[in-house]
């Protein structure tokens, strides 16, 4: 892994996981995230030598939590995601819309779509999803509580397996049907109020 930080439909996993390139021009968001990877990186390298590693807390706002996905994506496209915007709220409570490329999914794997939900989900379509996200004791344990395309309600099953499609085409090959380890030795990410924070 280089610059990223593997999470996936959640905010760290999905919007802090994407990798990113160059931070010329970019928000001050940008080089904060990178910063932070590093000194994880560096905290494991550490352990990894027998030497206490170095205790790395975090703190985003959703603001920089956005500005870095834009950016993360614009540097390193993902294949069938096109954007993705992150909402925080307490409890461990994000809502993300997310632009997704249904034609690249249905050519990946046919059939993915229903029959009923072809006339509508073509093309680059904007997704609402809820999600609880429990990121403790190093793993990710994510939670769909609902999904929603223009205000009408999609089932469960198929978000599901939309999300596990486009995970598994990313470089990383994200495995969604098991519990996704923490990067860079992340024990726990917690949220409140539009801000999400972490400690190693």
């Amino acid at each position: 892994m280089t610059d990223s930080m593997r999470t996936i439909s959640v905010c760290l996993v999905a919007a802090l996981g994407l990798s990113a390139g160059s931070t010329a021009n970019e928000s001050p968001a940008v080089p904060k995230v990178l910063d932070l990877f590093q000194r994880l990186q560096s905290a494991e390298r550490q352990k990894a030598m027998k030497k206490p590693g170095e205790r790395v807390k975090f703190r985003f706002s959703e603001a920089e939590v956005n500005e870095y996905a834009a950016h993360a994506l614009r540097t390193t496209p993902r294949p069938g995601l096109q954007s993705l915007i992150v909402r925080i709220s307490r409890n461990d409570y994000y809502s993300f819309q997310a632009v997704i490329d249904f034609d690249a999914v249905e050519n990946w794997r046919p059939g993915t779509i229903p029959a009923l939900l072809k006339p509508v989900l073509s093309g680059k379509k904007a997704v609402a999803l809820d999600y609880t996200i429990q990121a403790q004791d190093g793993m990710v344990k994510p939670l769909l509580e609902k999904a929603s395309f223009e205000n009408i309600p999609l089932p469960s099953i198929f978000v599901e397996k939309l999300i596990e499609i486009v995970a598994a085409r990313q470089p990383e090959h994200y495995d969604t049907t098991k519990p996704v380890p923490l990067p860079f030795g992340l024990r726990k990410v917690w949220t409140g109020d539009k801000v999400v924070m972490g400690e190693n």
